[in-house]
């Protein structure tokens, strides 16, 4: 994805979750179900695995992340921009929590700033730095 696009959809969550609470309460009837996904840790085929059995985001399908979404597999970049997606699409229905491995120091550590950097060598530390502000 153009490095513009990127950026764009940083800056339009970002302002997303910035109107959010910091804390979310996540409620259904008995009728309803919420997946509950947590550490995909830049895995995206786990993540595609999870749509595939449970259903893509709806207004009928309400999904949270419980953070670790980067740092160590090599598609954080791609899971940030499938998720960050799905959240401004499905405000409603989409719940991001942040985990501990959505924070900079964290991320030079174990490699998802060095992907950034990697997939976007012009425009990489703007990117990291808008990811930063956003987590």
């Amino acid at each position: 994805l153009h490095a513009r696009y990127v950026l764009n959809l940083l800056h339009e969550t970002r302002k997303h979750l910035k109107q959010l609470p910091n804390i979310s309460h996540v409620s259904t009837c008995y009728s309803e179900e919420v997946t509950v996904c947590g550490d995909l840790h830049g895995q995206l085929d786990d993540l595609f695995l999870i749509f595939y059995k449970n259903g893509l985001p709806s207004p009928s399908k309400s999904y949270v992340f419980n953070g670790d979404f980067v740092d160590r597999g090599k598609q954080s970049l791609e899971i940030l921009i499938v998720l960050f997606t799905f959240l401004l699409i499905y405000p409603k229905e989409v719940h991001l929590n942040r985990g501990n491995h959505e924070d900079h120091m964290v991320n030079l550590r174990y490699g998802f700033a060095k992907e950034v950097m990697q997939k976007y060598k012009v425009h990489g530390k703007k990117i990291l730095k808008m990811i930063q502000n956003v987590f």
